[in-house]
């Protein structure tokens, strides 16, 4: 399926890391690749400043879904205003994406959240939190909110005995 097909493609602006972060997600997420890249030429040189040659976007794939990185310069940083989640059944996974998305300078932060070396924020989220969160039972969700609102990193079996009120 060409880029294109997909109705919307998150573009996400690096300064001139967009080849490396692809390599990194793309190493990260099972059922991923690097689909294209396009590269700099000589013409407008005195507005992009990039040597000719060096990869202005590059499209990857994660999981199905289509991304484009771009090299555009410095002008604008990520904020954690947008974020990727990525919904985990199991700890096993929390703990791969966690490690991986933290490694080599990435950030924890609060409930889930974090910040990679590239400085793009994602939430690493059980699946389970939602049921927690949306069933009938009012004072469980108080309790699991209680809970998360301390972690980090998600704990599943934490948040499930904070659920039964252990």
């Amino acid at each position: 399926m060409a880029l294109s097909a997909q109705k919307i493609v998150p573009c996400l602006w690096f300064d001139k890391e967009a080849e490396a972060a692809a390599n990194h997600y793309v190493s990260i997420f099972k059922n991923s690749r690097i689909l294209s890249a396009s590269r700099y030429g000589k013409e407008g040189f005195e507005i992009h400043g990039r040597e000719a040659g060096s990869v202005m976007t590059i499209e990857f794939e994660l999981d199905g879904q289509k991304y484009l990185g771009l090299n555009g310069g410095p002008h604008f940083k990520f904020s954690e205003a947008i974020s990727f989640q990525i919904m985990c059944e199991t700890q096993a996974e929390i703990d791969h994406y966690w490690s991986k998305l933290t490694a080599d300078g990435g950030q924890e932060s609060q409930c889930g959240w974090l910040k990679d070396k590239f400085g793009l924020s994602w939430q690493v989220v059980p699946t389970v939190l939602a049921e927690m969160l949306k069933g009938a039972d009012a004072a469980a969700a108080q309790r699991v909110t209680k809970a998360f609102l301390q972690m980090k990193k998600f704990d599943i079996e934490a948040l499930k005995k904070a659920y039964a009120g252990n």
